[in-house]
């Protein structure tokens, strides 16, 4: 390899929005996640449905005005 152009390699601890924190090395500072393993949905089995501004309710709402339109039966 050569000397001078390849960034620092710094040990860090990686934090995450739900508290966990787990240590890599990086070329950054400082890590800071919004989710992990420990918390994301997938890996725990747990699903999470966030519903921003009605979103979800408005996307039903839609899905089963026109699938009764087009002659589907609505579930």
């Amino acid at each position: 390899m050569k000397k001078g152009i390849h960034p620092a390699y710094h040990d860090v601890t990686v934090t995450c929005a739900c508290g966990e924190t787990f240590k890599t090395r990086t070329t950054l500072k400082k890590v800071r996640l919004e989710i992990c393993s420990m918390c994301h949905p997938f890996f725990t089995g747990k699903q999470k449905l966030v519903d921003t501004a009605g979103r979800v309710e408005r996307f039903r709402r839609r899905y089963k005005a026109k699938s009764t339109e087009s002659g589907i039966p609505a579930k």
